[in-house]
């Protein structure tokens, strides 16, 4: 479109320019004085008096700016009767009754009109007032006449070169277009093709080639990390499902050999002494208890997964719930000595989370403190510490201590579902705060624990 009328428009301007020029010509132009010739073709009236008018230079000077002959030449009477075609002249030009106005007129300025010569071929007609300084001979009209066929020949010429070359940029800009277009919508057909394979075959982590910086290259960027991320998603829920699946099945086990022994000591009338069954009973109990605590974990875990409901988000006193904690853990540890030391610190979170955060640095530090050993927690300036003096963890384990499920091999032994410090995690990270686990800064033995989270020494 864009090329179609660029194109009218410079036939447009180019018609304009070439009329222009015509009717420049015209104004500028005056034919010469013709000389007495007696076969001038005239009207039929004697031609004297218009062959003398003419032949004079200076009695038929109009007032306008005079110029060298013009094209086809006439000379009119003024009453439109006479008409006399000077030599020169192979046409005659078509007379309108607006011309005698030009005589009413009396002025030597030229009229520029539209015309045709006699024979129907289109012409611009100058037309001009004459006034004899021989008082007895009348003014005459000159008319100037400029064919105009030239100029629509080559208006038509213009307009079959223009249409040509319109309808070539057409054809040159869809192709060019066409190609830009793949090119730069191939990576949105890739992105398609992506996604109606994952749709299809369920197989996330499918990514897609990113060329250059533009929006596809970033949505190409974008759809690689959701793609990441939902493969990273599958493989934690499946490593979650596995490690659930095996952490149940331990305790799950021992209860159903526990429940078998009972069952087989009834039907066979065999009882079993009365230690062993109590001895059976609190094993059981103490299974009920792991398998309790595991559920709880996992419930914990999945909290993510739903809306948390608002009216469990509050500004809190973090210094009370470890206060709080610190009681609890004494009742788990009662031969450690717990030193505490804390300052008011108020955050914005869920206290119940919270506290079960702090709870499990705590139980954490009772499992692996020795007997006897002391627990030392600290609340300064919103940065909370829990530091034990127990066996500490390797440097190489340290990057897996927040994984869900991971337990220490040196602590397998030891009861526990590996899910704490992975819920500490998940309530620090909610909070708005950070958590890290690494060896006592003093380089003593022990493990130290830092939470930190925004807040404020005054509730606000």
């Amino acid at each position: 479109m864009a090329i179609a009328l660029s194109a009218l428009a410079c036939w447009f301007i180019v018609e304009k320019q070439l009329y222009d020029q015509v009717r420049t010509d015209l104004r500028s132009a005056e034919p010469e004085p013709l000389p007495r010739i007696p076969n001038v073709p005239c009207g039929s009236t004697p031609q004297g008096a218009l062959d003398v008018a003419l032949a004079n230079p200076r009695n038929n000077r109009p007032t306008g700016d005079l110029g060298p002959p013009l094209r086809d030449t006439q000379n009119v009477s003024a009453d439109l009767s006479v008409v006399c075609l000077p030599p020169g002249s192979k046409r005659a030009i078509m007379i309108q009754q607006d011309d005698s106005k030009v005589f009413a007129l009396r002025q030597g300025q030229p009229v520029i009109r539209g015309g045709q010569y006699t024979d129907g071929s289109p012409a611009m007609v100058r037309v001009a007032w004459y006034r004899n300084a021989n008082s007895s001979l009348p003014p005459v009209l000159v008319m100037v006449a400029a064919p105009l066929q030239p100029v629509e020949d080559s208006l038509e010429k213009l307009a079959i070169i223009l249409g040509a070359v319109s309808l070539g940029g057409i054809a040159l800009a869809a192709i060019a277009g066409r190609l830009v277009a793949r090119s730069a919508l191939k990576p949105v057909d890739q992105l398609t093709d992506a996604v109606e394979h994952i749709a299809r075959t369920e197989e996330v982590g499918t990514t897609i080639p990113v060329h250059g910086d533009d929006e596809i290259a970033r949505l190409s960027t974008s759809f690689n990390s959701m793609s990441t991320a939902l493969a990273n998603s599958r493989e934690r829920q499946t490593r979650l499902i596995a490690d659930a699946g095996h952490e149940l099945r331990t305790p799950l086990t021992s209860l159903r050999t526990n429940v078998d022994l009972l069952i087989r000591s009834d039907q066979t009338g065999r009882p079993l002494p009365p230690a062993t069954k109590t001895k059976l009973l609190g094993n059981m109990k103490a299974q009920m208890q792991e398998l309790t605590v595991l559920i709880g974990d996992l419930l914990q875990l999945s909290r993510p997964d739903s809306p948390k409901p608002v009216r469990n988000l509050a500004v809190v006193a973090l210094h009370e719930i470890a206060g709080r904690a610190v009681e609890r853990a004494e009742l788990r540890g009662p031969g450690l000595v717990f030193e505490t030391t804390t300052e008011p610190w108020y955050v914005h979170g869920d206290a119940a989370a919270l506290e079960r955060a702090v709870i499990n640095l705590l139980d954490n530090a009772v499992k692996y403190s020795p007997p006897g050993g002391t627990i030392e927690v600290r609340l300064q300036q919103g940065v909370l510490t829990v530091r034990d003096h127990g066996p500490g963890i390797p440097p190489d384990e340290l990057q897996y201590v927040f994984d869900r499920f991971w337990r220490s091999p040196s602590s397998r032994q030891l009861p526990g579902s590996g899910l704490g410090l992975s819920i500490v995690a998940q309530s620090v990270r909610e909070a708005g705060g950070e958590v890290s686990l690494g060896p006592a800064g003093d380089g003593g033995p022990g493990a130290l624990a830092t939470v930190r989270l925004p807040g404020g020494p005054h509730p606000e």
